[in-house]
């Protein structure tokens, strides 16, 4: 049985208050329909996907956008780490970074990112890559349910 959106959660992976602002804004526009976490930290991350500490109560999220450029653990690290645990790999991964470098996006699809995207600098137009994002992974795709 499909979960409402309501039910979905995305973790969202930056460490651009900037940029977090405006992904949670694009995908809560309809009013909210989305349980959003946003970590900036590569060891919370895992510590949330892994129910850990402060995240013992966590959820499994539905969706996570991932920033490859992240101060610490940075996400090409989380990507690998989060792609080879059994539990974990299921989760579809959008990376969703500034850099447009080949290698960036070799290395992502060869630790099995489920797609690469490029932020553009331009809010406006982070804003409507954004919403595609949500029209296709939230609205199109059949995603897995733990």
């Amino acid at each position: 049985m499909e979960e409402s959106p309501a039910q979905r959660l995305i973790l969202v992976v930056e460490d651009s208050p900037d940029h977090t602002r405006l992904i949670k804004d694009a995908l809560n526009e309809k009013s909210g329909q989305y349980q959003i976490v946003a970590l900036a930290d590569g060891v919370k991350v895992m510590d949330f996907l892994h129910r850990r500490g402060h995240y013992a109560d966590a959820i499994r999220p539905d969706l996570i956008l991932l920033d490859l450029n992240l101060s610490g653990k940075d996400g090409r690290e989380l990507l690998a780490e989060i792609k080879a645990d059994p539990k974990l790999r299921r989760i579809p991964i959008v990376v969703l970074t500034i850099s447009d470098h080949e290698e960036d996006i070799f290395t992502s699809y060869a630790l099995q990112g489920n797609c690469y995207v490029v932020k553009s600098s331009d809010l406006e137009q982070l804003f409507q890559i954004v919403k595609r994002i949500e029209e296709f992974w939230l609205g199109i795709v059949t995603l897995p349910i733990e």
